[in-house]
């Protein structure tokens, strides 16, 4: 069901010049044509964005990843996944070393 209005993110540069002159949420929903709660919506999410971005947190990508396309692990999982298989193999011989086995 399509919408009959734009899409909030579509002014956001608007959005943030009208918070800046210090206009409410609520008016500026009504100039734009957005009930309050979209526009909460917008504003906390926003904000949750440039607080990850300001702890260096890249932003992921939505949605789900396209068929057949396989992501290249990094050299730091390589090196991640080695470790860990290293400390699995010592704590299964240390195992059949207290039980006898070998």
């Amino acid at each position: 069901m399509p919408r009959k209005y734009s899409h909030i993110q579509e002014h956001e540069k608007e959005i943030l010049e009208l918070r800046s002159q210090g206009m409410t949420l609520r008016e500026i929903g009504e100039k734009l044509g957005f009930t309050h709660k979209e526009m909460r919506g917008f504003v906390s999410r926003y904000n949750r964005k440039q607080r990850k971005l300001a702890a260096g947190i890249p932003p992921k990508p939505k949605g789900r990843p396209r068929k057949g396309e396989v992501r290249e692990p990094s050299i730091a999982e390589y090196k991640y996944e080695i470790e860990r298989l290293k400390m699995e193999n010592e704590l299964l011989r240390d195992f059949l070393r207290s039980t006898g086995r070998k």
